[in-house]
């Protein structure tokens, strides 16, 4: 196996884990007629970007067995990686991806020790001609291995990040740290998760409309659970899953249409992708929302996700989703009006509150408190969650934020520095982190000293 592939036990990233090692096994095989082995490198990495959630839901379906299909996945990648460099690049990646892992479950389907156990099925487990194979013509599996993942015989707690690994191809660590869980600690339950559902044989299909009301809030909250992973991840680690999750979030609307929460979680994702492209600047430079060119947001997406608003909206049934995407919204009429709407987004925010209080929420509100009644009454709500919430608040990183800038606001830099340090200490991003860094070398320019005693 190239090194990488093999570290975790869970199986999610291969192809990025087979990327990072490209270099080394391209060049140790290379020959004179070599495609540019940066070019085969990106091709592996936009496979695993595209396609790695529905290449494990199509080898999984035959079996259920998911850490099979993801095994048979991690050979594909590390043999691509070493021959896509010399062959060139086939026509049809993701083709080829699924005949070589198909291969692979057939060779441990007839190894003497799974014969002893299980009936080989020709038509079932017989791997496909790679030139006849045509992926885009075969169902897609992603959201059957979502209600997998779902199933009531599943730990609750472990239905969103088990979606989120085998179906959006995130890490355990990426996982673990989105949910404040060691990786370590989350591999293990992900993979007893995953013995779970091939003990149980439970059928890989979407269950009929009865039962999937009880399936249905858990892929939403994985759809969702992206978006978290996201925020969470280092720059070096970043992914599409944004891309990935409003692709899902759109096979889950067209689903049951008349889901409002659905259709509210589309637009959720779906506003967040179209500002993507502004959140970054030169090398990679961290830019607040207030600060975003509102020229590089899509307007398309942005219009798409008001109509799903619309459409929710007049379904009559209001939920934490549409609410969250109505704030957003709300942002993205700035590049409509030139202005953000703060009073409309404070009523935003207390509905949100109590529709689903949250500390991120409460912390998200209070940051617009600041805008609409001021940065001291918005400190002294921060003041109040630390009491409520102890530990909670005073070790999270969006609220260390908002309090150093707050201070920052009130000319307190005195008190503003430790902060950022404490902010600072926390943030995994490298871009947020010079960002912050640059706020925390500036307070003697940005505001005027402290009063002494």
């Amino acid at each position: 196996m190239v090194p990488g592939l093999a570290e975790d036990p869970v199986g999610f990233d291969a192809a990025a884990a087979a990327a990072t090692t490209a270099t080394a096994a391209a060049t140790s095989t290379a020959s004179a007629n070599d495609v540019p082995q940066d070019e085969a490198v990106e091709a592996v990495a936009r496979a695993a970007r595209e396609h790695y959630g529905r290449l494990v839901a199509l080898l999984a379906a035959t079996g259920a067995d998911i850490t099979a299909a993801e095994d048979a996945l991690a050979d594909a990648f590390e043999r691509a990686v070493r021959t896509w460099p010399v062959d060139g690049v086939p026509t049809k990646p993701q083709a080829w991806l699924l005949t070589v892992a198909r291969n692979r479950l057939r060779d441990r389907w007839r190894s003497a020790e799974h014969s002893r156990t299980t009936l080989l099925v020709p038509e079932a487990h017989d791997p496909a001609v790679v030139q006849e194979v045509d992926v885009d013509a075969i169902p897609d599996h992603r959201l059957a291995l979502m209600m997998v993942c779902a199933h009531p015989a599943i730990d609750r707690t472990l239905h969103t990040p088990l979606m989120l690994t085998t179906v959006l191809g995130c890490t355990a660590a990426q996982v673990g740290r989105a949910y404040a869980v060691p990786p370590a600690t989350m591999a293990t339950r992900l993979v007893r998760a995953k013995r779970r559902i091939q003990a149980a044989g439970i059928p890989f299909v979407v269950p009929d409309l009865d039962s999937l009301p009880d399936r249905l809030d858990a892929v939403l909250e994985a759809v969702y659970g992206a978006l978290a992973v996201q925020w969470s991840t280092t720059g070096s680690e970043e992914r599409e899953l944004p891309w990935e999750a409003a692709r899902l979030a759109e096979i889950l609307v067209e689903l049951v249409p008349a889901e409002p929460e659905a259709r509210g979680l589309a637009a959720l994702v779906e506003l967040d992708c179209a500002r993507r492209p502004a959140r970054r600047g030169a090398g990679g430079r961290f830019v607040p929302l207030a600060e975003q060119d509102t020229m590089l947001w899509d307007a398309t997406l942005i219009e798409r996700a008001r109509e799903h608003l619309r459409v929710a909206h007049g379904l009559g049934r209001l939920g934490r989703f549409q609410l969250e995407a109505a704030i957003q919204a709300v942002h993205c009429a700035r590049l409509e009006s030139g202005r953000t709407d703060w009073p409309a987004l404070l009523g935003l925010h207390d509905a949100l509150q109590q529709v689903a209080p949250s500390l991120g929420g409460a912390v998200a509100h209070a940051a617009v408190m600041a805008e609409v009644s001021g940065p001291a009454a918005a400190l002294d709500r921060l003041n109040q969650l630390d009491r409520e919430s102890g530990v909670a608040a005073a070790r999270f990183q969006p609220a260390l934020v908002l309090r150093a800038h707050l201070l920052e606001r009130l000319d307190r830099c005195a008190e503003a520095g430790p902060v950022y340090d404490q902010a600072v200490a926390l943030t995994h991003d490298p871009a947020e982190r010079a960002h912050l860094e640059r706020r925390r070398g500036g307070l003697g320019r940005w505001c005027a000293p402290s009063p002494g005693p």
